[in-house]
């Protein structure tokens, strides 16, 4: 065990955050944090880093052991470049390899006791900066960058000119390079696109620490976590598994406390029906006995009702007119901002009742597609169709359809003027904006209150084909579970952008992959999509290659499932077999890379071992020859590692 929260309490003026809350973290130990907004996670991180006080309680960590904290919002203090502060992280190994170099050179004018003192420093210190990755410290560092979506020529980017997401990716990447015994990351995957979550997904499984996330991504934990810790209604529960296994967990927990609560409400009225029948008897037994009953009712541990969907957003989708079989047609689009060539001649269809993920990296385009097809930005070129009777709804993830000023209750009311007031506020109520959170003004609320204020729009739209732009961001897990099963149920058509891998691979049929300015197209859910991304790269030379000039794509109603779509011309068979050559090339130099790290490695040991020979040590130009060779294999080594990096990429 190397962290022990026990019986944690925490309230801010009358509202309890936590309360007599305990869980451990044992020694590499992934476990995660979660509960709806609001419950009190990022509280309780803070408690334990002690940036808060807990009003009760202790949190007790591991003699000796250290602890690295990302906030969700996370200030870098340093002004340097992206480089340096990552370089920060690893000051103490950066300043022995300063010394190595020093040692080496003052040796050159060293002999005798001083010579021999000199020596053993160097090789101590060699010995540790060895354990601790030294000759491999800059490609650990670009190997970290890179994992969290940086190119290299941001690397010498100055931090002051970053944006808030940036600064976070930097923040954690010094953060990970640190390798604290405890690592307590709140959100670290905001910001992050898929490629780079995926990386921290494989990084933190192999970390040696332990590891408490909170994080919203439910397919990002279950990769992660072996242990869920939950707080709900300021108490705490662990549960073993990953996030899934905790979901049919708790599930099964919810319903036997509901079955529970029912039952001792069902009770509790027939007690009190029984006594006011008693009463209004009006005779001395039956009073004695009513109050018998009272005495009896007042002394029952009285439940809480456990958090359900009852509790919970009310969401359902129902269109109000079936739309066609076609339901929208992309023919040739392209665009461009300035320089920059977002896609080109893109085309596809959507069909009656399919439920399709845009997916890719961040900045190929995916929500500016989205936007030409609600009309709010222009295509460069090409056009698109809506076939009959198409209804569009819209959920944009800046919530921009949403007015400031407004309050949520008008938002309702400006749009659906043909709601009453009871209507209005019983549709508010099913997204939890009760009493008078009706009349915030919207500018007022949190982003998750604006997403749950445009669903509950979208809701009322009565859309046939929904668009939506990362419809699951600022919800709660509770809230996006919610959200998939009424996508799920709806029968009407769905296109939506989403980085949440849990919920594409939930809702989605087909996935379209925006990479390169061009489509790839996988008839399936995300785990499909991963299999058939797998498969293509352990056997490429089986797979047609899609096209690299123009990035056109189409889509052709049924396709088989064995095999994702590719596009391209015949004309690049010539190309795709160079490029298959090259690629045979590169693995061959790779394994001749990496023969000739493990002859110096070898060769750097025999040193090594050379210069603990008391007949070698004692002779002054042995012990040059044999030093400054060494210094020649770190310098060859430090080039052969990065060549081997780039190789292997």
């Amino acid at each position: 065990m190397i962290l022990s929260c026990h019986s944690i309490s925490k309230s801010f003026s009358e509202r309890i955050i936590l309360q007599d809350a305990s869980f451990t973290l044992g020694d590499h130990e992934k476990a995660a944090l979660v509960g709806i907004n609001g419950a009190g996670k990022s509280t309780f991180m803070k408690i334990i880093v002690g940036e808060l006080a807990p009003d009760e309680g202790s949190v007790i960590l591991a003699k000796g052991a250290s602890v690295g904290y990302l906030a969700q919002q996370q200030m870098l203090i340093g002004n340097g470049t992206i480089w340096e502060e990552l370089l920060e992280a690893k000051r103490d190994v950066s300043d022995a390899e300063q010394r190595l170099r020093d040692l080496e050179n003052s040796m050159k004018d060293l002999s005798g006791e001083s010579l021999r003192s000199a020596m053993e420093q160097y090789h101590t210190l060699n010995e540790w900066f060895e354990q601790h990755n030294g000759y491999a410290l800059q490609s650990e560092i670009t190997g970290v960058l890179k994992g969290l979506g940086f190119e290299e020529e941001d690397f010498y980017r100055n931090t002051s000119d970053l944006s808030g997401g940036q600064k976070t990716r930097v923040a954690l990447g010094r953060l990970l390079l640190s390798s604290p015994d405890v690592l307590l990351l709140d959100e670290p995957t905001n910001h992050l696109d898929m490629s780079s979550i995926a990386w921290l997904e494989n990084y933190l499984s192999l970390y040696k620490g332990s590891v408490l996330i909170v994080a919203h991504d439910r397919y990002f934990l279950d990769k992660v976590v072996t242990k869920v810790i939950e707080i709900d209604q300021g108490r705490v529960m662990s549960f073993s598994g990953n996030y899934t296994d905790y979901a049919a967990k708790k599930k099964d927990i919810t319903d036997a406390a509901m079955k529970a609560w029912l039952k001792q409400q069902a009770e509790i009225r027939h007690q009190e029906e029984v006594i006011e029948k008693l009463r209004s008897f009006n005779r001395e037994k039956s009073i004695k006995r009513a109050e018998s009953r009272e005495k009896m009712l007042s002394k029952m541990d009285v439940l809480d009702r456990p958090t359900t969907a009852d509790t919970q957003m009310h969401l359902a989708f129902e269109p109000a007119v079936q739309s066609g079989k076609d339901v929208l047609d992309v023919s040739h689009l392209s665009k461009r901002f300035d320089d920059l060539v977002l896609f080109s001649d893109l085309s596809f269809s959507v069909r009656r009742g399919e439920r399709i993920a845009l997916i890719g990296d961040n900045g190929t385009g995916k929500t500016t597609i989205l936007k030409i097809l609600n009309g709010l930005v222009e295509a460069d070129s090409g056009s698109f169709t809506l076939g009959a009777n198409v209804m569009i709804g819209y959920y944009d993830q800046d919530h921009q359809v949403l007015h400031p000023d407004k309050t949520l209750f008008d938002e309702i009311s400006d749009e659906r003027p043909e709601m009453t007031n009871t209507q209005i506020r019983n549709t508010l109520a099913a997204f939890l904006f009760t009493g008078d959170d009706v009349y915030k003004r919207v500018r007022d609320i949190s982003g998750g209150e604006r997403g749950r204020l445009s669903l509950a729009k979208l809701m009322l739209s009565k859309a046939n084909f929904l668009i939506l732009d990362e419809p699951t961001n600022h919800l709660d897990m509770f809230s996006r579970e919610i959200l998939e099963n009424a996508l799920t149920l709806y029968t009407g058509t769905v296109l939506y952008v989403s980085h949440d891998r849990y919920f594409i691979n939930r809702t989605a049929q087909r996935i379209l992959e925006l990479s390169g300015r061009d489509l790839t197209v996988y008839y399936g859910n995300y785990d499909y999509y991963l299999e058939k991304k797998e498969q293509a790269l352990s056997a490429q030379e089986k797979l047609p290659e899609r096209g690299t000039g123009t990035g056109s794509a189409t889509l052709r109603g049924d396709q088989p499932d064995d095999a994702p779509l590719r596009t391209g011309s015949r004309d690049e068979w010539a190309m795709r077999k160079e490029e298959l050559a090259l690629s045979r090339r590169r693995a061959a130099r790779l394994a001749a890379t990496e023969e000739e790290i493990g002859s110096l490695e070898a060769e750097d040991a025999r040193i090594d071992e050379q210069l603990q020979d008391e007949v070698i040590f004692t002779d002054n130009e042995k012990v040059l020859a044999l030093t400054t060779r060494k210094a020649q294999i770190a310098q060859e080594l430090e080039e052969l590692y990065s060549l081997w990096e780039e190789l292997a990429e």
